[in-house]
């Protein structure tokens, strides 16, 4: 950063004089860091991969927690902080049932995800206060289809057929740009995804390190054990 732009990332609501917000991007920088985390449409469903880079062989697994279930029907993986990811968890969580006491029916995903980002959003604008270092990959069924869903840091969104956040996105995209193709099975699309997970961390995954999430038409959102997951991970190896 030169010396002159310093003066412009002291405050979540000062804009530089090229019109950027530094503390948004630094959270960006944060998400970038982050584990690599996957999600793929497939025919009937949306899967969610994501790599938890252990650290000790001394951690237990089962504490690090990536993919969180929203509502029946609806998850999310997330990449960078994962105390800021929580937040907003809790946030969704609230909503989706306020919606379902308010007109007795499950919340669409697209309004579900909006409000995420209206919320992600106001922390963007307020003095006092710093963006959410995280970033979600949100997956869910609804009576308009299957939907996957990217929200940033900055309260943007974009829905994708196949998306990556975190470390080794532009590897995992990359892939994804040559190889998704619509209406792939379920076991294709997660093949896919661990190949590109593969790619991105360049080593051999472990199997304790992997977390799927999967959602399904007329099914709940759930992960996978671990046996199936190993049965998955075998299978590219």
């Amino acid at each position: 950063m030169q010396p002159g732009q310093m003066a412009y990332d002291r405050a979540i609501t000062v804009f530089s004089p090229d019109g950027r917000l530094f503390q948004v991007e630094y959270a960006r920088e944060a998400v970038k860091r982050g584990t690599t985390t996957v999600g793929l449409k497939f025919k009937d469903g949306v899967a969610l991969i994501v790599d938890k880079r252990i650290a000790s062989r001394l951690i237990d697994t089962k504490s690090i927690e990536k993919i969180f279930q929203i509502d029946e029907q609806i998850g999310c993986a997330t990449s960078g902080l994962v105390s800021d990811a929580r937040v907003l968890v809790d946030y969704a969580r609230v909503v989706a049932q306020v919606n379902k006491v308010t007109y007795d029916e499950k919340i669409s995903i697209e309004h579900l995800v909006k409000r995420i980002c209206d919320f992600k959003q106001n922390y963007t604008q307020y003095g006092g206060v710093r963006p959410f270092g995280t970033a979600l990959l949100v997956a869910g069924v609804d009576e308009q289809g299957c939907h996957l869903y990217e929200t940033d840091p900055s309260g943007a969104l974009v829905s994708y057929k196949a998306g990556s956040i975190g470390a080794g996105r532009n590897t995992v995209m990359d892939m994804f740009e040559e190889e998704y193709e619509d209406d792939m099975d379920m076991d294709s699309a997660i093949q896919l995804s661990l190949k590109a997970l593969k790619k991105a961390t360049e080593e051999e995954l472990n199997v304790k390190a992997i977390e799927i999430g999967l959602v399904k038409v007329g099914e709940k959102f759930r992960r996978l054990g671990e046996k199936e997951v190993e049965r998955l991970v075998a299978e590219i190896k």
